[in-house]
C-alpha cells in the first residue's frame, strides 16, 4: 500500500476509534486488482469508544480500487479483546490474515 492508499483505510477507520492520530497500524499486503472491489484485513493498536477492546484490534474493510490503486474504503468490521476472533474468521474466508503484516 502507498501511503495516499493507507490514508484512506486510516480515514475510513478514524471513525471507529478514539484519537486516531496516536493510532498504530499494521499493513498486510492488499490482493492485487486492478479495478472493483476488494476486502482488506488489517490491525490496528488504538483506543476504541469501548474499554474492552482498547490496544490491538482486526479489522476489515471493503476497498474500491481505481486504477490499480485504494480509492476509497469503508469498514466493515474492527473489533478487539476476545471479539478479535470474530474479524478473523471472516478475513480467513477471503484467505486474509489481519496480522500478517507486509
Amino acid at each position: 500500500l502507498t501511503p495516499p492508499e493507507k490514508k484512506i483505510i486510516s480515514d475510513a477507520l478514524a471513525l471507529s476509534i478514539k484519537d486516531s492520530a496516536s493510532a498504530q497500524y499494521r499493513w498486510p499486503k492488499i490482493s492485487a486488482a486492478e479495478a472493483g472491489r476488494v476486502n482488506y484485513c488489517g490491525m490496528v493498536n488504538a483506543k476504541s469508544p469501548y474499554p474492552a477492546y482498547n490496544g490491538w484490534q482486526a479489522y476489515i474493510v471493503e476497498a474500491n480500487v481505481t486504477g490499480g490503486k485504494v480509492s476509497s474504503a469503508v469498514v466493515g468490521l474492527i473489533a478487539g479483546g476476545k471479539d478479535i476472533e470474530i474479524v478473523r474468521r471472516m478475513c480467513r474466508k477471503y484467505d486474509l490474515d489481519p496480522g500478517q503484516a507486509g
